[in-house]
């Protein structure tokens, strides 16, 4: 590790291979917190190269515990993290909005590194318990259509990491591998980044990994689709660029969408768009979303059709019972 920090506080890079090597080496324990932390520092200096992140993916699907899901179609709603934004449970609501019109959902998230409230801080404070028994995850898929896979239950080199970043309290790389290392690897992946270099960066590796996919990026700098600026949107065949409009809502400004101050307030925010009891910025803003991975999900839907089947899962409650059922399996 001394050699290869030296190398790269000299503004070197690593190769591909040697990439795989430090992440497996970390998953192994074979390196102090301070040599990680130094580590994970170089890369808050500058970006992360295609062969370095690629070598960090390999390493961590090949440590991995795999769940073999291949006889369903299941899709990730899922946004890097790190945007600084400290916004409410979007993408993990999105999930239940999807869940409710019987869609499969296996949803690969973690605990907020940067940020008060990531999916697992608040499926847990709602008192959901994490695990990496098939049968159980099976079992919530069938009967709730959402299975939840928390990432360092599944990865050890996550496990690892977690303290540090959290210690760190800033946007790392792993905020950038977190989306591509599922254990299940889902056919369907809508994806919210931070930045357009990001954009750029995972239109690459998505199109190598035929996924089909939906990455999306709000110019003003969220990772999901705000309504507070235009949103730029990659799918495997089209480039395009939405307003706020073009979701049926008035333009939101940030504090509209702001996920309170503890995971008591994130999770107060989360039951009450389930119990369609919030504002109409804060339900308008989880049914964008949920539109964009509908129409992932069904090609021939437009986007207005996309907007009302989301709508109507709140609505109606099929969110909240596809919820409910879920904590039921998961408690």
């Amino acid at each position: 590790m001394k050699q290869l920090l030296t190398r790269l506080f000299d503004y070197g890079n690593l190769t591909k291979e040697e990439s795989m090597m430090v992440m497996q080496n970390i998953a192994k324990g074979k390196y102090n917190d301070e040599q990680i932390a130094s580590f994970i520092t170089v890369y808050l200096m500058r970006a992360i190269t295609l062969d370095e992140l690629l070598g960090f993916r390999e390493a961590l699907l090949s440590t991995a515990q795999r769940i073999d899901f291949s006889d369903y179609e299941t899709i990730d709603i899922v946004g890097t993290g790190g945007d600084g934004k400290n916004t409410f449970n979007i993408s993990t609501l999105a999930c239940f909005v999807v869940a409710g019109l019987g869609y499969k959902v296996t949803k690969h998230g973690n605990y907020g590194a940067s940020s008060i409230s990531g999916a697992s801080n608040v499926l847990e404070y709602l008192g959901v318990r994490f695990t990496t028994k098939e049968d159980v995850l099976r079992r919530s898929l069938d009967c709730s259509n959402m299975a939840f896979l928390h990432a360092p239950l599944f990865n050890p080199a996550m496990k690892r990491v977690a303290p540090i970043r959290k210690s760190l309290a800033v946007r790392t790389f792993f905020n950038v591998l977190g989306p591509l290392i599922s254990p299940i690897q889902p056919k369907y992946q809508m994806l919210g980044v931070y930045s357009l270099t990001m954009l750029r960066l995972y239109n690459y590796i998505s199109q190598q990994t035929g996924q089909c996919f939906a990455l999306v990026h709000s110019l003003d700098g969220y990772d999901e689709v705000s309504l507070t600026s235009s949103v730029k949107i990659l799918t495997n065949n089209q480039e395009l660029v939405l307003e706020p409009s073009d979701f049926g809502s008035e333009k939101l400004c940030q504090n509209d969408i702001f996920g309170g101050n503890s995971i008591e307030e994130a999770a107060c925010i989360f039951r009450k768009i389930l119990n369609n009891e919030a504002t109409l910025q804060q339900k308008n803003v989880v049914i964008a979303n949920s539109a964009i991975a509908l129409q992932l999900l069904n090609s021939s839907l437009s986007l207005d059709d996309a907007v009302l089947m989301a709508r109507e899962s709140i609505d109606s409650g099929k969110a909240k019972e596809a919820f409910l059922k879920f904590l039921e399996i998961n408690s």
